[in-house]
């Protein structure tokens, strides 16, 4: 049977298995807009969904069931011209919880410096030698994407990712365009992949690992053990905290996760310990740990 199925394969009659690496739905909102038929961003949605969907992003091969659940919403708030647009960017991944039917949301990102031209039947093109306003923020936010999935399978697993987002940023900042300049602030594209790299955030890059593989997929069957994982990692952190004072890498695991790691101690011996740590290093969420006391 193998035999047979091969040959097809090489005749042409059998289509290869589909080895893409994300399961991306999008949206693009363009209400904002007034004063001219813009109706035609529609096809910038269509164009998108394929561009993340149909692509070859790594050499790993994915199963079906593998591909990575995200979402990406283009908030477009201001036409420059017909063709020019600026706009805000929400991307986020979800991963499976081992053992259960739910899924962890892993990031979520707001980007709202976010400038890029397109007109109507303009194809997006897949070149990382060159830095192009629409698609490098796509190629940024997928290597992004993969690298924060493969760090909750390994530690640091998601590196050449990273190095790959990484070296698109250095591209966009020569090129000064909007969200990846040091004039764009502190939470700027750039500002976050350098933090991702910066030796001084490993326990961060570790607490993905730890926090998703050695707590969320052990939670139903280990639960004692999972809870003081967490708190180890949530330790590790006041320390980076610290360390660091606040940063945008720190802020959005926290921001991300702060509702999970509340329902992870709520009840257990450990939840006036975490509320210690956790009041002071994600001050922002307080009401959310108070309830966990309850």
């Amino acid at each position: 049977m193998k035999s047979a199925v091969l040959l097809l394969a090489i005749a042409g009659l059998v289509a290869p298995a589909a080895a893409q690496e994300f399961n991306c739905s999008v949206t693009v909102n363009y209400q904002n807009l007034t004063g001219s038929d813009y109706t035609y961003l529609d096809e910038l949605r269509q164009k998108i969904g394929e561009y993340m969907n149909e692509r070859r992003w790594t050499e790993d091969r994915f199963e079906e069931a593998e591909r990575i659940d995200c979402t990406m919403q283009v908030l477009i708030s201001e036409a420059i011209s017909m063709t020019s647009f600026r706009a805000r960017l929400i991307v986020a991944t979800r991963r499976p919880i081992y053992g259960t039917a739910q899924q962890s949301t892993v990031i979520q990102f707001n980007d709202e410096d976010w400038a890029f031209e397109f007109a109507q039947g303009t194809p997006l093109v897949f070149d990382l030698s060159r830095f192009q306003p629409l698609t490098s923020v796509l190629n940024f936010y997928a290597y992004l994407m993969l690298g924060f999935d493969f760090d909750t399978f390994s530690p640091s697993g998601g590196t050449p990712f990273f190095e790959q987002a990484r070296r698109i940023s250095d591209m966009a900042q020569a090129s000064g365009a909007a969200g990846w300049t040091a004039l764009s602030g502190d939470r700027s594209r750039s500002e976050l992949i350098k933090q991702i790299l910066d030796p001084r955030f490993r326990n961060l890059r570790r607490a993905y690992f730890d926090y998703h593989f050695g707590c969320l997929d052990r939670f139903v069957e280990q639960t004692d053990g999972a809870r003081e994982t967490l708190m180890e990692v949530i330790t590790a952190l006041q320390v980076l905290s610290n360390e660091v004072s606040r940063s945008y890498y720190l802020d959005q695991f926290f921001s991300t996760k702060y509702q999970e790691i509340a329902a992870v101690f709520q009840g257990s011996r450990l939840a006036s310990q975490a509320f210690d740590i956790l009041s002071v290093v994600d001050p922002s969420h307080l009401s959310d740990y108070n309830q966990m006391m309850q």
